[in-house]
């Protein structure tokens, strides 16, 4: 800014790709440096006493402390509202009462006007920046936009804008039109107080006053009004279009209703209305397991000392770009007792791995807690963190392993343990114990990520899909080592293999849309939700259709209903109550009778079938609410 005033005849202040004033530096000051800066100073421990005694004697006039550093402040005070006169009275009465070391005022500098003309050039930006980011989903889109925007209006406005302001005959109401965009309103002025700087230089006038607005050729009134109108007016569209939940035609009036409303902006009174209903229609085991819970809570020493107890846990991720919120675990409660290994099953996208990140500590809940042997998830992570193990995915995996293999020394230390483990999962012999952790095969690599997970004796363990691409002789070695590990602590144990789960989960449950659906043991669920016989009928491919008529014919007045046909091999569901097994042997010979029959055979209905009734359930319920 010195270099400036010392060597420039006329300054230009260039903001957002366009001038904001010209003019001399003394026309500058006099226009937008309308302060006095007084400056202080005092011992540090006065600051407060001087900052007093010159508001005093500024007053009614602001005196704004603009900076206070070590004793040393900077006061801004108005030229028209504070004279000299109040100046000195201030610096006399902050001498008799503080030990002054030096003092001084000033005029505004040209870095005050610089300062000043920015923000004020900015504010307009402001509020078209909030009405533009309303159209826009992608941060890079709109920075090209805007730039594209600023750049254009400011060439615009001197190439096309200027020509229509200085033709005498182009009609003012077209003139104030075009303005209606801000980027030539600025520029018109811009325009306006260069033309009236120059004026005042070349014929000794001090430049635009109040009175010129009256000028029917300047056009600074229009663009004032045009700019005060406009703010108000952007400032409610962008407000408006910030908080519709869609684009609607007439989003004005849904915003004004509750009709159209976003969900995740209802009032909390309409949500725990809706989380009443959805309780009530919750099923019966899994409304019993909320009663266990709340019992458990009531009796906190004695009940949950070998326990994990999760209480009405939710998980809810906030939408971007305008989308709804995701709820992704809805008030999750379950009671485990030490020596159980719990299943969870479901779909991708169910709210599974959300569930498990909030119980090891990676995800905190919006609502909700859980309780580890009594530790609260919510305050006592660091001691559950001592507490829990964890098989994890593959690249989470390759780093913890490297943990425990990163020295020789190390692994000394606790070679007891470390071979126990690696002998369980077939991993210690042929040299594989002293392989590094990069070697192995992705199921070697499966198989120490369970070691490692039961070292230490935790008291939970969470497993997921812990034999997925292992061979029979190494899954059976590992389910061993998994029963054997959950005598002394609980295991939760997230799987899409229905024989695993069947084979080592004491208890399972099946989770969709990020709630359960069901729970019980293997046996109770089979029971409750199997209530069908599966026949397989294979036959030529010409015969499906009579294979198919016979079966039906044979099940009446029960349905057989079809649910598999390829190739020639079909599988019909009979229920257990109205077909008994003379019913299905009867239909088979009827089969044989009419077409050759290359191969049947019946069973009961497995969990696979239990798992794919209770998802089809759960979504048609969610397609009907």
């Amino acid at each position: 800014m010195e270099e400036a005033e010392e060597l420039c005849d006329r300054i230009g202040i260039f903001v957002n790709g366009e001038f904001h004033c010209l003019g001399t530096p003394k026309e500058l000051k006099a226009r937008y440096g309308g302060t006095r800066i007084l400056t202080i100073t005092t011992p540090p421990e006065h600051e407060a006493a001087v900052a007093r005694l010159v508001a005093a004697a500024a007053a009614p006039a602001p005196a704004v402390r603009v900076y206070g550093v070590s004793g040393t402040q900077k006061f801004a005070l108005p030229r028209r509202g504070v004279g000299l006169g109040a100046v000195f009275g201030a610096v006399e009465a902050a001498r008799a009462a503080v030990p002054v070391l030096g003092w001084g005022v000033a005029d505004a500098t040209l870095e005050d006007v610089f300062v000043a003309v920015a923000k004020e050039a900015r504010a307009f930006d402001i509020v078209l920046a909030f009405l533009f980011a309303s159209f826009f989903s992608s941060v890079k889109t709109a920075t090209v936009i805007g730039y594209i925007y600023v750049f254009g209006s400011s060439l615009l406005g001197e190439a096309l804008l200027k020509n229509f302001i200085e033709d005498i005959t182009f009609p003012r109401r077209w003139l104030v039109m075009m303005e209606l965009v801000p980027g030539f309103s600025l520029y018109r002025g811009i325009y306006e107080l260069a033309e009236y700087a120059s004026e005042g230089r070349n014929m000794g006038k001090p430049g635009m006053q109040w009175v010129d607005l009256n000028d029917p050729v300047n056009g600074m009134k229009d663009v004032l009004v045009l700019i005060s109108v406009e703010w108000i007016i952007l400032l409610l569209v962008a407000f408006l279009l910030a908080h519709r939940p869609t684009w609607q035609p007439l989003f004005l009036f849904g915003f004004l209703s509750t009709k159209h409303s976003s969900p995740s902006r209802k009032p909390d009174k309409l949500k725990r209305k809706s989380s009443r209903v959805h309780i009530d229609m919750e099923k019966p085991d899994v409304f019993l397991e909320r009663k266990v819970v709340k019992r458990f809570l009531k009796v906190k020493e004695m009940g949950m000392r070998n326990m994990i107890i999760c209480h009405n846990l939710r998980k809810m991720y906030p939408g971007k770009n305008r989308n709804p919120d995701k709820l992704a675990v809805r008030g999750l409660s379950l009671a485990l007792r030490k020596g159980q290994c719990f299943g969870m099953l479901g779909p991708n996208g169910a709210g599974k791995t959300s569930f498990i990140n909030m119980m090891i500590g990676l995800a905190k809940p919006t609502y909700g807690t859980a309780y580890i042997h009594g530790m609260d998830l919510r305050k006592d992570m660091n001691e559950i963190y001592a507490n829990i193990g964890l098989t994890m995915g593959d690249s989470d995996r390759t780093r913890a392993s490297n943990v425990l293999w990163t020295n020789e020394e190390s692994h000394r230390c606790y070679s007891n343990k470390v071979e126990e483990s690696l002998k369980n999962v077939n991993l210690f012999h042929n040299g594989f114990g002293d392989k590094s952790v990069s070697k192995y095969s992705g199921g070697m690599k499966r198989r120490l990520s369970v070691a490692i997970a039961l070292i230490g004796n935790p008291k939970v363990v969470y497993m997921d899909e812990p034999s997925t691409g292992l061979d029979t002789r190494s899954r059976s070695d590992l389910w061993r080592v998994i029963k054997r590990a959950k005598k002394d602590c609980t295991i939760i144990l997230t799987t899409h293999s229905m024989e695993e789960a069947e084979e080592l989960c004491d208890r399972i449950g099946i989770f969709v849309n990020g709630e359960f659906h069901c729970l019980g043991t293997p046996k109770e669920l089979k029971a409750r939700y199997g209530g069908t016989r599966i026949l397989t009928i294979t036959t030529p491919p010409e015969h499906e259709a009579a294979g198919a008529r016979l079966v039906a014919a044979a099940a009446a007045p029960a349905p057989a209903v079809r649910v598999y046909g390829v190739s020639g091999t079909q599988k019909f569901a009979l229920p257990r109550r109205g077909v008994g097994l003379g019913a299905v042997f009867g239909a088979v010979e009827a089969a044989r009778a009419a077409v050759p029959v290359l191969g049947w055979g019946v069973a009961d209905a497995t969990l696979e079938d239990v798992f794919v009734a209770v998802a089809k359930e759960a979504r048609a319920f969610d397609v009907l609410s």
